[in-house]
């Protein structure tokens, strides 16, 4: 039990990180649990404990900003429940090595829309309904990505919000969050079902990430986002590129 305590740390960096950018922690918990030779299943069911205990920690914290848009949040979350019950089952016949490429490409996807979410801010715009319709669309797979790979579904929905519906950034990334709460609930649910997760690993990467959330939506206010967006983007294109390396020497060895 003890040397398992890592987890807590782990979490509360993931945390932070995740609650800052409105992403979730799972893009840092899940590289790493891998890492350290965590079944597909074991790593993305334990890494939605601590994205439901990060995004509840940030949504009490940014409700107390009023930053977060509750309306649209509750219908996207809403949404994605039923792709996060069939991403759930999908996982449980997905290879180590299948996993850790496509995990790549989403860790690869996430560090180019963190470095460029500046840019890609737009001015407010009205919802048409073939946006709403799109909305839809994405909150399934966000829904499927979410419980699949364990990472919450930000990288659907902050640009989703951002780009499509013209939201302004410091109010998107907290919403992201409220959405989370509904992605990696039911997520859990559904692993906790299929018997995937460790509930003492997860119990203590939630209570890290915990913290972290109220730390990281904190710090939002305060934090220079640039330094912010180069910190980020530079650890997890590290995680993308040690996981294809990780893949192609298993396949080496399999096939060499």
């Amino acid at each position: 039990m003890i040397d398992q305590l890592w987890l807590i740390p782990l979490g509360f960096v993931a945390g932070v990180l995740g609650s800052m950018i409105g992403l979730g922690g799972g893009i840092i918990v899940v590289p790493v649990l891998t890492f350290f030779g965590f079944p597909p299943t074991l790593a993305a069911s334990n890494s939605l404990f601590a994205a439901f205990s990060n995004a509840v920690a940030s949504t009490f914290s940014y409700s107390r900003q009023k930053r977060i848009e509750y309306s649209l949040g509750l219908k996207l979350g809403l949404l994605s429940v039923p792709g996060t019950v069939l991403g759930a089952y999908v996982s449980s016949d997905v290879t180590p090595g299948i996993f850790k490429i496509l995990f790549g490409l989403v860790l690869l996807s996430s560090a180019v829309y963190i470095f460029l979410r500046k840019k890609i801010e737009t001015k407010e715009k009205n919802v048409t309904k073939q946006m709403m319709i799109f909305a839809i669309g994405a909150s399934f797979f966000a829904g499927i990505i979410s419980s699949f790979f364990g990472i919450g579904g930000g990288i659907i929905f902050v640009p989703l919000m951002v780009v499509g519906m013209g939201m302004a950034m410091k109010k998107a990334a907290p919403t992201s969050q409220f959405i989370l709460l509904f992605a990696s609930l039911s997520g859990i649910m559904v692993h906790s079902i299929l018997g995937h997760p460790d509930f003492f690993q997860a119990g203590l990467l939630a209570s890290g990430s915990f913290v972290g959330g109220l730390v990281g939506a904190r710090l939002s206010l305060e934090i220079r986002e640039r330094y912010l967006q180069i910190l980020v983007s530079v650890i997890i294109i590290a995680g993308a590129i040690k996981l294809f390396f990780d893949s192609f020497s298993e396949n080496t060895f399999l096939f060499g």
